[in-house]
């Protein structure tokens, strides 16, 4: 465990990131965040850390040390995601250049804090197609010039404690000695062992697990029921069930998809109660999974609060966006190890 170890969380969100540093035995000192809902949610499950809701280009490190207690040099760990759907695989078929999205140059702005903090090591999650691009190298070439030895994997987290199947390029940077990743883990959680458990949705007493389900059409919803149970597709239905837009597409095929009790769940995104998204339908229940179960899935903890008021949209886009819990947790672990070497 990380005992007495200090971490900054840039680009907190909801709090992913710091939930896992925290598991990991990390004494979180402060973290950053932009988007008021995040932030709001943030706080309902942090609030002993002090969360600076000001634009992140507009921070100062030195002002920031200082309002901590800490100098350049101190800090253990400074961990953070910047926001990456810029350089999404999504993205990059779809629409324009990812390199020409505005958001890709916030990993300018964890530079400077990082050369400015001077932590002791360095944590960054991203998308695996980020190690492409040539802000990410700059930014492995300014962190070697500074001393830092720098080390990067793209890693699925399902191998990691999470019941999810999610690539993420996950980066280790120390100037204390070796910088250091977790290894996998042989033990797979499944979806079942994640949900099966639940109390039934919409009678749960749970706010995040009882949101009604969107009304869909009764074609629709006689699709969703015919799809077969623990893992299905809607390539199983007859050709008189199929929906126009589906036949004029080859891709997209996990679209109105049942997950599997006993495999991970398929990569949790922002539509993720939403079965036109992706395979976001329930195993057995003929309904998309609840923001409840995608926060599981994501490893979130149980208890872990979100304001309903905020809609499904908001808190789909939460969940999607973070940092699974068990994923950061393994490699603080295993930086906490390092440092404490």
């Amino acid at each position: 465990m990380a005992l007495n170890l200090t971490a900054i969380d840039l680009f907190s969100g909801c709090g992913g990131l710091t939930q896992g540093l925290k598991d990991a035995g990390y004494l979180v000192k402060a973290a950053v965040e932009i988007d008021p809902k995040a932030r709001k949610t943030y706080s309902l499950n942090h609030p002993d850390i002090p969360l600076i809701g000001e634009d992140i280009r507009e921070l100062d490190a030195a002002v920031l040390l200082q309002e901590l207690g800490l100098n350049a040099g101190q800090l253990d760990l400074l961990a953070g995601c910047p926001p990456c759907q810029g350089f999404s695989t999504l993205r990059s078929r779809n629409g324009p250049k990812p390199a020409s999205d505005d958001r890709n140059a916030l990993i300018d702005e964890f530079a400077r804090l990082a050369l400015a903090v001077r932590p002791k090591m360095i944590m960054m999650e991203n998308v695996p197609a980020l190690a492409r691009f040539g802000k990410f190298l700059d930014f492995v070439e300014q962190l070697e010039s500074a001393g830092y030895i720098v080390k990067y994997q793209v890693l699925d987290v399902s191998n990691f404690g999470v019941a999810q199947r999610r690539k993420r390029l996950i980066l280790s940077a120390s100037r204390v000695g070796i910088p250091a990743l977790a290894n996998a883990e042989p033990t797979i959680i499944s979806v079942r062992k994640t949900i099966e458990g639940l109390p039934k949705a919409g009678f749960s007493g749970d706010a995040l697990h009882d949101i009604p389900t969107t009304r869909r059409s009764d074609r629709v919803q006689a699709m969703i029921a015919a799809i077969p149970k623990n893992g299905g597709s809607r390539h199983s239905l007859p050709p008189e069930m199929q929906l126009a837009c589906h036949s004029r597409t080859n891709g997209f095929n996990d679209v109105y998809g049942r997950m599997s009790w006993d495999e991970v769940s398929p990569t949790i995104t922002s539509g993720c109660s939403n079965p036109s998204k992706g395979r976001f339908l329930h195993p057995e229940e003929d309904r998309p999974i609840t923001l409840r179960e995608a926060a599981l899935l994501q490893g979130f903890p149980a208890n872990y609060k979100f304001d309903v008021s905020h809609g499904k949209e908001a808190i789909g886009l939460m969940i999607g966006n973070a940092l699974p819990p068990p994923f950061i947790a393994a490699h603080g672990k295993a930086m906490a190890e390092a440092l404490n070497q």
